[in-house]
């Protein structure tokens, strides 16, 4: 039997952009048998590993204990005196990550890191004379790191994760499915930007909880969302409240049991493709063209304004919208969303 190889990985930011790292990692770990991975990420993400095999999860305190230069320094000492490492894959390039491998690559181990890009993000986004062009995808760019450190990944469109098993204290919320078709409604993301306006959100949920035989599920986290999502479930209280009520295992575990979700450009397009589960995804300022669209998702499922020549002006969603309107949230009716949500289910 050889020896195995252990490759550290990181990626320590947003649960969206980490979860799009699970996909390529556990097919790495199956094209590799003589290899095992060390995922250093978030220390709330750990749920996000579980289950597959030959995948440890390290968790980072990034904003407390492993904060600054020296905090790093400490991360990377206790990474060396837990795991034996002989590769890094810096999924990030980042600041912090770029820290972090220097130590590594200074103590003698191989480092790659990820090519973002840029150059193709910023013409996809720029004002004028925009080159609209499907740049590659995050997924691709994460397993083309590891590829560079001279393992097999050849990536497919399987579900990560099976479905998961309900517990009695999540039924308790949800209910039994009993043969109703259940939709995640995930409203939110980071930036006014990729946000679907809440008025318009009001009316897909009106037209959602309006048809026999389906169960609308509400999706959020934070104190705000929870709050607005709150307000929306009192208007229509046959729609279950999941925000802020459960862990992240647990709400995956309801993800998992979904037969669509409806999600902007956001953490929740990522967690349900894991899951195989189909994403009925929103677009404003952002575009699936950037490289961010959930694994294995249809690109007709993608809601979007087509012909606004303003599209995309940022990768992120994090630039205010220059013409002042949010035409490319505005103008989607939400009729285009339930009608998108039918064809999905």
């Amino acid at each position: 039997m050889g020896t195995t190889k252990t490759i550290l990985a990181t990626r320590l930011s947003a649960m969206g952009d980490v979860a799009m790292t699970i996909p390529v990692m556990k097919q790495v770990l199956e094209d590799n048998p003589d290899v095992e991975i060390v995922f250093v990420t978030n220390k709330n993400w750990g749920a996000l590993c579980a289950g597959i095999p030959r995948l440890t999860f390290f968790p980072a305190d990034i904003k407390g204990v492993h904060k600054g230069v020296k905090g790093l320094y400490g991360l990377f000492r206790a990474i060396k005196k837990a795991h034996n490492i002989d590769a890094v894959a810096d999924l990030h390039d980042v600041l912090r990550s770029k820290i972090l491998r220097t130590f590594f690559r200074l103590s003698g181990t191989p480092v790659a890191s990820i090519d973002k890009g840029r150059a193709g993000k910023k013409a996809l986004t720029r004002k004028e004379n925009k080159i609209m062009q499907p740049l590659t995808s995050t997924i691709e760019r994460y397993a083309i790191v590891f590829r560079q450190l001279g393992l097999h990944c050849k990536m497919g469109h399987k579900a990560v994760f099976q479905p998961q098993p309900l517990h009695d204290s999540i039924i308790a919320v949800t209910g039994l499915k009993e043969g109703r078709k259940w939709i995640g409604l995930a409203p939110f993301a980071t930036y006014r930007e990729k946000m679907y306006p809440l008025e318009k959100i009001t009316i897909v949920l009106e037209m959602l909880v309006a048809q026999p035989g389906q169960q609308v599920l509400l999706f959020g986290g934070g104190h705000q969302e929870v709050a607005l999502l709150a307000m929306l479930a009192a208007k229509y209280p046959s729609a279950i409240m999941v925000a802020g009520r459960f862990s992240l295992s647990d709400e995956m575990a309801i993800i998992s049991q979904l037969d669509v979700m409806i999600s902007m450009d956001s953490a929740n397009m990522h967690l349900a493709s894991l899951f195989g589960v189909p994403v009925v995804s929103v677009w404003g300022a952002t575009h699936p063209f950037a490289g961010f669209m959930g694994y294995a998702q249809l690109p007709e499922n993608a809601v979007q304004i087509g012909d606004l020549t303003c599209r995309p002006c940022s990768v992120f969603g994090n630039k205010p919208c220059f013409r002042g309107d949010h035409a490319c949230m505005e103008w989607i009716k939400p009729e285009q969303i339930v009608t998108k949500v039918k064809g999905a289910l």
